[in-house]
Parts: C-alpha cells; sequence; structure tokens
C-alpha cells in the first residue's frame, strides 16, 4: 500500500522537511491545512539546515524536501552522488547586489568588501552579476552554478569578498560595502528592491526558481502523493500568500514549465 501513498495502516501519509523561513513555512502550513482536510496525515520537520535535506529524502525518512533551487539541487547532485529531482516549481525570488553606503556599482572602492552567499550555486550568481556590470571579468565558460572566486580572470578594484551564510546576508548587510542576496532576505530588514544596484534578469533568475524535489521516479511511482502535493502546494490560498507577502516580492512559478527548466539546468 505505501506505493499508492498509503501507510502502513491504511490511511495516507505524507512526511515533508522544510526550511524553516517565512516563505516556506508559511505555504507549507496552508497545504499542510488542505492535506489534512482531504484525508491526509502530513508530517512536517522545519530546519534551517542546507545540506541534511536531500540526504534525508534520499534515504526515505521523508517524501519531498522544501527548501532549494534547482541550480543548488543540479550542484549538489553531482558533489554528492545523488539523483534527487525537482517535481513542483514554487516561487522566483529576485537577486542582486545591495549596498548600504553606496548609490551604484561604479562607487564602490578600490578594496570594497562584498559578501557573497558561501554556497557555490548563489556564490556564483553574485559574481556574474558584478561582472555583468562592469567590475569583474570572469571565465564564460564556467556555469554559474559552478562559478567561483577561483574562475574570475580580473578584479580591477581588488574586491573583497566575504562569504556568509545565504540566510546570513541581511545581517551582515551594513557591515560591508555590498552584499549579493535574495530580495526577500534583504526586505525582511527593510531594504526593498528599489534600492538594488544590479538586479538578475527574470532569464538569469528562473534556473534558481524555488522547488519541491523528491527521489527520482516518484510522480510516476507515488502518484496520489505527487498529486495531492501539487492540488495543495499550487492552491490559490497560497499563490494569495507569496502575493501578500512583503508587498508581492517573491512571484509564483506555478505555471513555468519545471521539466524544460531542470533539463536547461542539467545541460549547462
Amino acid at each position: 500500500m505505501t506505493g499508492c501513498g498509503l501507510d502502513a495502516f491504511g490511511g495516507k501519509a505524507l512526511r515533508l522537511i522544510v526550511t524553516e523561513s517565512a516563505p516556506f513555512q508559511e505555504p507549507t502550513e496552508i497545504a499542510r491545512g488542505i492535506l489534512e482536510d482531504d484525508g491526509w496525515d502530513v508530517s512536517v520537520t522545519y530546519v534551517t539546515d542546507i545540506i541534511q535535506p536531500n540526504h534525508a529524502v534520499e534515504r526515505g525518512e521523508y517524501d519531498v524536501n522544501f527548501f532549494q533551487n534547482l541550480s543548488y539541487l543540479k550542484q549538489f547532485n553531482e558533489d554528492n552522488d545523488l539523483d534527487i529531482e525537482p517535481i513542483l516549481f514554487m516561487f522566483e525570488q529576485p537577486s542582486g547586489i545591495y549596498s548600504s553606503v553606496y548609490n551604484s556599482l561604479d562607487d564602490l572602492p578600490d578594496g570594497a568588501r562584498v559578501a557573497l552567499p558561501v554556497d557555490t550555486a548563489n556564490n556564483g550568481r553574485g559574481i556574474r552579476l558584478l561582472a555583468r556590470g562592469g567590475l569583474l571579468e570572469i571565465d564564460d565558460s564556467v556555469p554559474v552554478a559552478a562559478l567561483s572566486v577561483h574562475d574570475i580572470t580580473a578584479n580591477p578594484k581588488n574586491l573583497e569578498f566575504i562569504e556568509v551564510d545565504q540566510q546570513s546576508v541581511g545581517q551582515v548587510y551594513t557591515d560591508v560595502d555590498a552584499v549579493f542576496g535574495f530580495a526577500r532576505l534583504l526586505a525582511e530588514v527593510d531594504v526593498m528592491p528599489e534600492e538594488v544596484l544590479i538586479m538578475e534578469s527574470a532569464e538569469e533568475a528562473l534556473p534558481f526558481a524555488l522547488t519541491i524535489s523528491a527521489k527520482p521516479g516518484f510522480r510516476d511511482e507515488h502518484p496520489e502523493k505527487y498529486e495531492a502535493l501539487r492540488t495543495a502546494f499550487h492552491d490559490e490560498t497560497v499563490e494569495q500568500w507569496y502575493g501578500d507577502y512583503l508587498e508581492g516580492i517573491l512571484t509564483p512559478a506555478f505555471d513555468r514549465d519545471l521539466d524544460d527548466a531542470w533539463e536547461d539546468v542539467n545541460s549547462r
């Protein structure tokens, strides 16, 4: 019966591991209510860790996780010899370079300290934006999800890079000359997108849209679970929550083509 999404006692059960942050936690609680109303027994574990959720799903401790973007997942699979795959797009979040001191990238002084997320995929996003803004030259043959400071070929302003946990960029915002960060994390410290020095385009941001992910074959092997999750997490009440959160700073990606985007990320 487990293959049909049923537990050993005949009840419908779902186990989720989710980031302990509002854009993940609040939609999950809305979805949990919808699922429970439909007869599902839903267990959710909230974490701040960005390593264990994939291993936990791989080990079968959870059905799905909700914490990561496509590019992070692709790189994590390669680094850890896993094959976790996305099953649902959830939201896109604009990311960019922000500064509490300077009004443009050109104003950044020689030796400016720039905070970047320590994880590879998001680290590369910041480096690519600085290159597009003319502050760096990089090896264009390296995919952004694998891009690092080692792929910088010219740094004329001798920028100094400070690597921090991706969730901490808002906390270090006033301690450095500039940060690369997710708009929602900066908005949580009252720094809004209109204050950004340079922002990713929609095309640049799509490979970093947030997903719900599972072991390979989940959609075909557990269609009842998949359909229940899709119906609940893509419900209009979840969409409305994103519309209300921080003045609509996050964009639901429910209608984006997940399979095409995943194929594109893995071809780079």
